[in-house]
């Protein structure tokens, strides 16, 4: 089963890159500067710079690079998007980003913004219970291994930080890396190879700003 869960993993990523050659390179910058960001604003956030904590810190940079990873699998266009489509409701609707090429309609296009939300609301309430998880067993092993420790951020309820990341992946980040997309699909037909490489960079520089406010 877990060949069968790669395989299709593989296949997906080659897809990916067969409609998108610059679908990797994207990948690499998302991770490189929306993971970074994502760590560095965790450890400004604990005393002594997470220096102490750096346990805490890594379990942030994991759940960091397996949501941007997922976000950026999703919305990515595929070889096979023409003859695929979405579930039920959905059927006419763009199938990887609500500013996909095409003849949609508005609606047609939030359809896809509503399916994809839901689907990342989904991930994002996993994420939520895996890091608290996380960090609720970090907290128990450092107590184990020295009694004295005392954790300075009090650990926020399990499903109310999974209920808060759902809303923040279903909407916030929904919205941002749809855009995105549309703005790198725009970009690319305008700019020479190096000028869109750039562009890319700066363009999720400023969604990570974005994603902090």
């Amino acid at each position: 089963a877990g060949f069968g869960v790669l395989g299709l993993f593989l296949n997906g990523w080659r897809s990916r890159v067969e409609a998108d050659p610059q679908f990797p390179f994207k990948v690499l910058m998302e991770e490189l500067v929306g993971v970074s960001a994502c760590v560095l604003g965790d450890m400004a956030s604990r005393p002594n710079f997470g220096l102490d904590e750096l346990d805490f810190v890594f379990s942030t940079l994991v759940v960091g690079c397996i949501l941007n990873f997922t976000l950026m699998y999703l919305l990515a266009p595929t070889a096979a998007a023409a003859s695929q489509t979405l579930p039920a409701i959905f059927a006419n609707c763009p199938t990887s980003h609500m500013f996909e090429p095409g003849a949609y309609g508005l609606m047609s296009r939030l359809g896809t913004f509503v399916y994809k939300g839901a689907i990342f609301a989904a991930v994002g309430f996993a994420a939520g219970l895996v890091g608290t998880a996380l960090s609720n067993g970090l907290i128990k092993m450092r107590k184990k291994m020295d009694p004295t420790f005392e954790t300075p951020n009090k650990a926020p309820p399990t499903v109310l930080n999974a209920l808060t990341w759902a809303i923040h992946m279903g909407f916030s980040s929904n919205l941002r890396y749809q855009t995105l997309n549309g703005a790198e699909f725009l970009l690319e037909k305008g700019l020479s190879p190096l000028a869109f490489k750039t562009s890319v960079v700066v363009l999720r520089c400023l969604n990570n700003v974005l994603g902090g406010m």
